[in-house]
């Protein structure tokens, strides 16, 4: 199943801001060791304890369960080029993902309930799946009448990554697939590739 509890929980377990705005660790929420009375301890992980948790740090940032994330490798693994770069496209080419990266919700988990709830179109037409695989060059948009909701006009928007290209009417184009240099860095994609590849 799918995780709906405490992100802010999760960031500190992960030590990662899973939201990528480090506002899980901001002024006033001074946590920042693990949860739990042992949260302080350091453990030092084996390489089997790294794999699995940089693929729950990936599992828990995009919001998908095991199942969809071995589904996203298969198709990573059909991909020309450097397969941990391919994984990283494929789970950045997810439709809720994009309507993030768009700025058009706060949060991915905020961009997964416009898409289930069809406020989004996918090149014109309405698209309720958050896991939909968007191509270079779809466009997405907030539909006209829900451009006015609260969630989509939040003070706490991101500001659209380099690969997409937004309109001041809620409209982006998926220009072009994203680079290293673009997502984040305290990810280490390898120790995942190694993990599905083990159990492939």
């Amino acid at each position: 199943m799918r995780y709906t509890g405490s992100v802010f929980k999760k960031s500190r377990r992960y030590g990662l801001s899973l939201l990528e705005n480090n506002k899980e660790f901001l002024k006033g929420k001074k946590r920042t060791t693990a949860p739990g009375q042992h949260g302080d301890k350091k453990i030092k992980l084996s390489g089997y304890g790294e794999q699995l948790r940089e693929k729950q740090r990936l599992q828990y940032m995009y919001g998908i369960n095991d199942r969809q994330f071995r589904r996203m490798f298969k198709i990573a693994l059909k991909m020309k080029g450097n397969l941990s770069m391919n994984l990283l496209i494929v789970l950045e080419s997810r439709l809720d993902n994009l309507v993030y990266r768009m700025g058009f919700a706060p949060t991915r988990r905020a961009a997964r309930q416009l898409v289930s709830h069809r406020h989004i179109l996918l090149n014109g037409k309405k698209c309720d799946i958050p896991s939909t695989m968007v191509s270079l060059k779809d466009t997405i948009e907030v539909k006209e009448k829900s451009r006015t909701l609260p969630i989509v006009n939040s003070g706490e928007i991101i500001k659209p990554l380099p690969f997409v290209q937004v309109s001041a009417d809620k409209k982006g184009t998926y220009l072009r697939y994203p680079e290293r240099n673009e997502l984040n860095p305290d990810i280490n994609e390898t120790y995942v590739v190694e993990w599905y590849t083990r159990l492939i």
